[in-house]
């Protein structure tokens, strides 16, 4: 995932961190690193049979077993893992249900920063965007509000500091349930006055970012005690265009042309993301067809005309464009008209030689096809049935000699 222009990670003060553990997800479902994705869900379905609470199993193992298989399942959120271990997760990348794969495997706070403080919960913002931000780039200023601490943090005696509460519940004779939940009186151990602050934040957007990019500032968002501040992380939101539609770095135009322009060539203005006016048109003798083959529509583009790529704006994709050929409505040809047009036009595929004598001539209307079935008789077999059942539905059989 990239960082925001403001955001960054970095390390800091030169303190060498510890490598990241990227092993503790693969034990838990006992498979190997170079698993494939198949057999991550097999040892995840073995495991959930054998491990789960109302089969007897530890709660808080079977939570573990489907944290890791909440990430390892999640291509982009296995690839963070195992480049970076359980930091490299985002709050966004946490299971459904709000678990939290740090405080499960770790105990405590979510993410340690440096010095090994953990470090608080981002904040998300989403942030729509038009298809022309995304094109050309934008800078906006945005106000956020977020807790900081009043005063210094003082230690829970609820909890002594831990941050959680242990109870004790018996579930049968001679059975007890031990039961372990975040402290009711704290945040992470400690107790403090919290206020809300005001920051404006200048948000990039680049050239070429897709939607769901996430730009991120680090140490910006909501304070904790004994904790470093969380970050606050912008998700783009692409709103829907009007002329367009998007496909990574392609752009898809959907054009109507009538059948004169199919056959004989089209031009056409298109009013691109920049503001430019781009004159699209076809090359001579080119011949626009309803369908390459049978479901499969007809299409062709424009190379670099599409979306800046990312990272390499002057580098653009391309700009499809698919074409609906209207016929024209209640219009007929002449006896002249259709001689030139025969004379133009590729010889008929339905030419074969017939005896006028012996041919019935059949003239076609336009129908709908809905209409297939409902034709007279359509209901003749209820009919037969009628006949055949007799007076009061009571059915009738032939006498045999």
């Amino acid at each position: 995932m990239d960082d925001g222009p403001m955001g960054g990670g970095g390390g800091g003060g030169g303190r060498q961190r510890e490598p990241a553990d990227t092993d503790a997800l693969y034990k838990v479902l006992g498979v190997d690193k170079k698993a494939s994705d198949s057999d991550i869900k097999k040892s995840f379905r073995r495991l959930a049979l054998k491990k789960h609470p109302d089969k007897g199993g530890d709660p808080e193992e079977f939570k573990k077993i489907q944290a890791a298989y909440e990430v390892l399942s999640d291509p982009e959120k296995r690839e963070k893992y195992d480049k970076y271990g359980l930091e490299g997760l985002e709050g966004g990348d946490m299971p459904e249900g709000g678990m939290d794969v740090f405080d499960l495997f770790f105990g405590g706070g979510r993410r340690r920063a440096r010095g090994g403080k953990r470090k608080a919960e981002d904040t998300v913002y989403p942030l729509k965007v038009s298809l022309e931000d995304l094109y050309n780039g934008k800078t906006a200023k945005l106000a956020i509000t977020r807790s900081v601490m009043k005063g210094e943090p003082k230690k829970c005696t609820t909890c002594r500091g831990q941050g959680v509460v242990v109870q004790m519940r018996q579930i049968g004779p001679g059975m007890v349930q031990q039961l372990q939940s975040r402290c009711p009186d704290c945040t992470g151990g400690y107790r403090v006055q919290m206020k809300k602050e005001r920051q404006v934040l200048e948000v990039n957007v680049d050239k070429g970012a897709s939607h769901n990019t996430k730009l991120r500032f680090s140490g910006m968002g909501n304070e904790s005690p004994n904790a470093e501040p969380g970050d606050v992380v912008f998700v783009l939101q692409q709103k829907e265009h009007a002329t367009f539609k998007r496909k990574g770095a392609d752009l898809l135009l959907q054009k109507d042309i009538s059948l004169s322009e199919a056959l004989c060539g089209f031009k056409f203005v298109v009013r691109q993301l920049d503001g430019r006016q781009l004159l699209v048109q076809s090359k001579p003798g080119q011949i626009v067809r309803p369908e390459v083959t049978s479901g499969v529509p007809y299409v062709m583009c424009v190379e670099g005309e599409g979306m800046p790529k990312h990272g390499n704006p002057f580098d653009k994709g391309r700009l499809f464009v698919l074409f609906t050929i209207v016929f024209p409505p209640n219009y007929s040809l002449g006896e002249e008209q259709m001689e030139m047009l025969k004379t133009a036009l590729p010889p008929a595929i339905n030419d074969e030689g017939y005896d006028p004598e012996t041919v019935e001539e059949a003239m076609l209307d336009e129908i709908d096809l809905n209409e297939l079935g409902k034709g007279q008789g359509a209901s003749g077999d209820d009919d037969d049935d009628d006949d055949e059942a007799g007076h009061n539905g009571q059915r009738v059989q032939c006498a045999q000699s």
